[in-house]
């Protein structure tokens, strides 16, 4: 069966999704295919947290909502958080972030990975986009100015442009040749959901360690909000001794590596393991292919800045293939994709150079870096201006911002 299109997206993750609705009514026949089900689910309150959650910035928030996702969001599950507290836990530095000090409400909000995929689903599934389901890419290859989309099953797909939304490991992005730098962080993420004695406060706690950095995230069940989603950064061999402990040794390990900030952790859910490795794609586009999301950029989950990253990529790109309509150029065209990859390349690559820095810095324990790193964040603390630029980075209003991620006058 072959069928012909305009776009093709590759992958209907958040990214994925988010570009498909981003460019369902500008008339391109798109095409978004994915090997899952494609199906929303719905989420109770009181259902066990999925561990994969991501911080929302405002710029994500805005663009969620111009799609017609963040009210499907709002309807299952989403925990807001006004303040962001960082120490290093082997010194006295610390640093505290808050929303008021730009006037925002928020500073953004901890939404479990499956809600925000199911409120993009939910959407699509009344867009004029052609969702392929259970679709497993077996060839992609050039013919004449198109490209040919082999999937399983003899099914065919002809189109001009093909957008790589697969994630880290995208297989796109593999078969196109496109080469990556990367390198392994020599680090394990441990992810999962605890039940502490105290409430978060709606803030985002993070205790820089010598292993690596730990994050309790604010989650609200319910209206309790003594729940954390996690982010525990240490080596293989610490992340496979942590994984073997029972629940009650592990809860008790997790509340000492926090200081019990939020006094003694409870209980915890299913816990994932996670390889920490930084990838980045050397070019995001060549004619008639683009990259966006995990599949040009894995950054450390340092400050959950990874998806936040991925809807300003489609974003751009919606932009960009937009106005080359209205010129009548060619979405195809390199030119025209050149222009997403030089908004986003420079911004994306500073982020990760942003992280690799931080990372480096607090897990360096020599004792000049040790006092350096604390008399700084002692003096960012007492800098407000510092920590009111920090804040409108974090919320993803600095620099070159999308249409879809600016206030609709």
């Amino acid at each position: 069966m072959l069928t012909h299109a305009d776009l093709v997206i590759v992958g209907a993750g958040m990214v994925g999704s988010g570009l498909a609705l981003a460019l369902a009514d500008s008339g391109l026949s798109v095409v978004l295919l994915d090997r899952g089900p494609l199906t929303p689910g719905a989420v109770e309150s009181d259902l066990p947290f999925e561990p994969r959650v991501s911080a929302l910035s405002l710029a994500s928030q805005r663009i969620l909502q111009r799609l017609g996702a963040w009210d499907g969001i709002l309807a299952r599950r989403v925990s807001p958080y006004q303040a962001m507290h960082v120490w290093d836990g082997s010194g006295t530095g610390a640093v505290h972030f808050d929303a008021t000090s730009v006037h925002a409400e928020v500073l953004g909000h901890i939404v479990e990975n499956r809600v925000v995929q199911d409120a993009l689903l939910e959407r699509l599934a009344e867009a004029n986009v052609l969702l392929l389901p259970e679709a497993r890419l077996e060839l992609l290859r050039r013919s004449g100015d198109q490209w040919l989309v082999q999937l399983a099953g003899d099914r065919q797909i002809r189109a001009p442009l093909v957008v790589a939304a697969d994630g880290a490991t995208s297989a796109v992005r593999r078969l196109a040749g496109l080469e990556t730098r990367e390198w392994d962080y020599l680090h394990h993420a441990i992810v999962t959901s605890v039940r502490c004695a105290e409430s978060h406060q709606r803030t985002a706690w993070q205790r820089f360690t010598d292993d690596g950095p730990l994050a309790f995230l604010p989650l609200d069940r319910g209206g309790d909000t003594r729940w954390c989603s996690i982010v525990w950064s240490c080596t293989p061999k610490q992340g496979e001794r942590l994984m073997a402990l029972d629940d009650t040794a592990f809860c008790q390990a997790l509340g000492e590596a926090f200081e019990h900030r939020l006094g003694k952790v409870e209980c915890s859910d299913t816990r994932l393991c996670i390889p920490l490795r930084q990838r980045h794609a050397k070019r995001y586009v060549e004619p008639g292919l683009a990259l966006i999301g995990d599949a040009a950029h894995v950054i450390h989950p340092l400050a959950g800045q990874g998806v936040n990253l991925g809807f300003l990529d489609a974003a751009v790109l919606a932009e960009e293939l937009r106005h080359a309509q209205a010129r009548g150029e060619s979405i195809a065209e390199q030119r025209v994709l050149e222009r997403y990859e030089r908004r986003r390349m420079p911004h994306n690559l500073a982020m990760m150079a942003a992280m690799e820095g931080f990372q480096r810095l607090f897990q360096d324990d020599r004792l000049p870096l040790r006092w350096l790193r604390n008399a700084a964040l002692k003096q960012v603390d007492r800098h407000f201006e510092a920590k009111a630029l920090f804040v409108r980075r974090a919320l993803g209003l600095s620099g070159d911002v999308p249409e879809l991620a600016r206030v609709v006058v």
